[in-house]
């Protein structure tokens, strides 16, 4: 590892530990080219999910696509920044834990959608209307009867 200060690559390890959320093991360090001290994040390396779209493209998976849309949804809802970054890291994990190299973006919506609908109804809807891609008011009136049904 190099150090932040000199560039030197000799240093050894202080204390390590797992973050808080566990996805990494934090690293203490301390240089003995120069004696200071730095800290190291180790993350475990995962292989790329390809998420097939639905005009059949491929790309890679990114979880930021999750927020963007999660937090254009929530605007203005009593939903806090950490339940939002809960969600999306629930359905990273889902994601991942599914072992597949490639997974359709509709199966991926479909998590958030089931996610977000527990959480706050009319994100949910926000959400839904966008991801279905509804058409017309009668579409999105549909949406709402399924939703009032099933309280």
């Amino acid at each position: 590892m190099k150090c932040r200060y000199c560039a030197s690559t000799d240093s050894k390890v202080i204390d390590s530990r797992p973050t808080d959320d566990g996805s990494s093991i934090r690293r203490r360090r301390e240089c003995n080219g120069c004696g200071r001290r730095f800290t190291t994040y180790e993350k475990i390396e995962e292989l790329p999910i390809m998420v097939i779209k639905k005009d059949g493209r491929r790309e890679s998976f990114d979880s930021e696509k999750i927020s963007a849309g999660l937090r254009n949804a929530c605007e203005k809802r009593p939903i806090s920044a950490s339940e939002q970054d809960e969600l999306v890291d629930s359905v990273v994990r889902e994601v991942f834990n599914s072992l597949e190299s490639e997974i359709p973006s509709s199966t991926i919506g479909e998590m958030v959608i089931t996610r977000l609908k527990e959480l706050d109804e009319v994100a949910y809807v926000r959400f839904a209307s966008v991801y279905r891609q509804f058409k017309d008011i009668n579409t999105f009136m549909q949406e709402l009867e399924l939703l009032l049904r099933e309280k």
